[in-house]
């Protein structure tokens, strides 16, 4: 067996442990998945995967490389072998296609040193119970199947490659098979995006290529070169974007530096895109220019991952920190650690993940969202990704998590975690429970911790299957609540108010004897309080003073549902990983009353 003898840094990972499981005899097929779509950069060429197989992997071991597809049948890449004795143009004539895999066979076992590369391998070799599949389908699978066993065909040094987005897509009766190895193709990392920046944007600074680079992650190379490429393709060059950034920044400090830069970063970009992220007036120091591209680069990947994702992530933005939050204080010292651990880079420290629990209304989402401005984390909100089309939700999953992964440090936020990842209903042929299978083995990966932190928010967590909530997976419970007393709900609605640039002119006595009438009011429900407070006084041009709170407080009903409101309290009691972040009324109630308690509560809350 022969393949290029390069030194691994020549090499991809993936394709050196290729290159060594080849080598060895561990198998002579390949499955290679996940970023197959991606390019590759290798010296001064950017190659596609295909490209990069046939003229750097296998350009100096192979005297013959074919591609194997449905759409195109049997070719040669490389080499003209007896393949060509059968019109093997027509992948959609099933006998003509069967035939060309048998002339293919036959050339293998008279010569050595062949490659075969499987385009979209799991449109030829889908998965799905042999029962159901076309006879021309089974022999498909059969013969790539005896291929990957066959002594005669292995130790005469050929080799197979088969290419996939999605591991799951594939035949898994093929994937099972011991000489078949499936190998990942992962997201760039820091060192790869560095050395495609400098290759496609050669005039940027050594500081500027490792702050863009790391600003970069979770996108793919081919992304970068949308974003980064200066070439005279379709849509304006980067003379003509630097000279449109150069008449929207003159008369600025550095406009010269400022739309070289610019123009770097905006290929692909019409001239309204690039006016609409420019901002001409602003004054920018050489310290904050680099900041400005970095809003440009943010905003054009967030575009591209949220394309990507086919809209099944969202990126958080938050505005306020903690100490915005008013009340709370609970939990606030826990969460604060966390944050101080997460910027440390404190990663044993690291929770894997978090659970956020409590009534509906006591300040879970806001908190949350405080909590990662607080920690400097990225974030993104995983949406509910269930597909009605039968094997996309899995292939839907896979690609959010490899996106994920790539772009950690990063928090994945779930709101309403129970309607998400409850038990699938029936029908859904099982997918439910493999994703949330899925889901647990990605969230408990140790490599993760510090990188990746789950956030799930739900006031039902006895509807999330038990095994996700566990330590190691969502490490920390928190607990969240009303508030018990009026001081915190005055510091409740001042937060309320700031947040909004509201002014009131009530002293805080007045404050503190209104919302001493206000218990069992939601942080939801003092907003609204609050809100409506603002609204009142504007209409009758009167100041927001203590009458204008108390008559927005008079005229506000609250919602009347206080047995189900008890019933998740007393969950999030028990669910709670701490005491110390429990309000005084439950911190020191014995398990044996909080379950009781519980079950008494169940009972009044869902038997209604």
């Amino acid at each position: 067996m022969t393949l290029p003898q390069q030194a691994t840094g020549n090499l991809p990972a993936w394709a050196e442990a290729l290159r060594e499981k080849y080598l060895a005899g561990e198998a002579s097929t390949f499955v290679l998945y996940r970023n197959v779509f991606d390019n590759i950069l290798v010296g001064n060429r950017l190659h596609d995967l295909q490209s990069f197989l046939v003229e750097e992997l296998f350009k100096e071991s192979k005297k013959t490389i074919c591609e194997v597809s449905l759409e195109r049948g049997v070719r040669p890449l490389r080499g003209k072998g007896k393949q060509s004795e059968v019109d093997d143009t027509s992948g959609n004539n099933p006998d003509i296609f069967l035939r060309s895999l048998q002339v293919l066979e036959q050339q293998m076992r008279s010569e050595q040193s062949t490659a075969l590369i499987v385009p979209y391998a799991d449109a030829l070799l889908p998965a799905g119970d042999q029962g159901f599949m076309s006879y021309q389908d089974r022999q498909v699978y059969l013969t790539f199947h005896r291929w990957s066993l066959d002594k005669a065909l292995t130790s005469g040094d050929n080799i197979t490659v088969l290419i996939t987005e999605s591991l799951n897509a594939i035949n898994p009766g093929l994937l099972s098979n011991p000489k078949v190895s499936a190998i990942e193709i992962p997201m760039p990392d820091l060192v790869q995006r560095k050395a495609v920046m400098g290759f496609l944007a050669p005039k940027l600074t050594d500081t500027q290529i490792k702050l863009f680079s790391e600003r970069t992650a979770g996108l793919r190379t081919v992304q970068l070169v949308s974003i980064m490429s200066g070439s005279d393709g379709q849509g304006m060059s980067e003379p003509q974007r630097r000279e449109l950034i150069l008449d929207l920044l003159a008369g600025t400090p550095e406009a010269e530096q400022r739309a070289a830069t610019l123009a770097t970063i905006t290929a692909g970009m019409t001239p309204e895109e690039i006016a609409k992220l420019i901002e001409p007036g602003k004054t920018v120091a050489m310290v904050d220019a680099n900041e400005e591209v970095l809003r440009v680069i943010h905003t054009r990947k967030r575009e591209m991952i949220e394309k990507e994702c086919a809209g099944l992530i969202e990126f958080i933005e938050p505005k306020h920190g903690l100490s915005s939050v008013g009340g709370q204080e609970h939990i606030k010292h826990e969460l604060l650690a966390i944050a101080k651990n997460l910027k440390n880079g404190e990663r044993a420290l690291t929770p894997m993940g978090l659970l956020a629990v409590g009534p509906m209304g006591a300040g879970k989402t806001f908190v949350i969202k405080a909590f990662l401005k607080e920690a400097g984390l990225s974030a993104v909100a995983l949406k509910n990704f269930r597909s009605k089309w039968v094997g996309s939700t899995e292939a839907n999953l896979e690609r959010v998590l490899a996106t994920v992964k790539a772009m950690g440090p990063i928090a994945v936020i779930i709101d309403e975690g129970d309607r998400s990842f409850g038990s699938g209903g029936d029908g859904d042929d099982g997918t439910g429970s493999r994703v949330i299978a899925r889901l647990k083995e990605f969230m408990s990966e140790p490599e993760n911790r510090g990188q990746v932190l789950f956030v799930m928010m739900t006031n039902r967590p006895d509807k999330l299957d038990s095994d996700i909530k566990r330590p190691g997976r969502l490490d920390r419970k928190i607990p969240f609540f009303y508030c018990d007393s009026a001081a915190e709900r005055a510091q409740v609605l001042g937060a309320v108010l700031w947040r909004y640039g509201e002014t009131s002119t009530a002293t805080p006595d007045d404050v503190l004897a209104l919302c001493a009438k206000l218990d069992g009011y939601s942080n939801a429900d003092l907003e609204a309080v609050a809100l409506l407070a603002v609204e009142m006084a504007r209409q009758q041009s009167l100041p927001l003073d203590s009458a204008a709170l108390q008559s927005a407080a008079d005229d506000f009903m609250p919602p009347q549902e206080r047995d189900m409101i008890e019933f998740m309290e007393l969950l999030a009691v028990s669910e709670t990983s701490r005491r110390s972040m429990l309000p005084a009324r439950f911190r020191e109630m014995p398990v044996e009353e909080i379950q009781s308690k519980l079950a008494s509560a169940r009972q009044r809350a869902l038997t209604r």
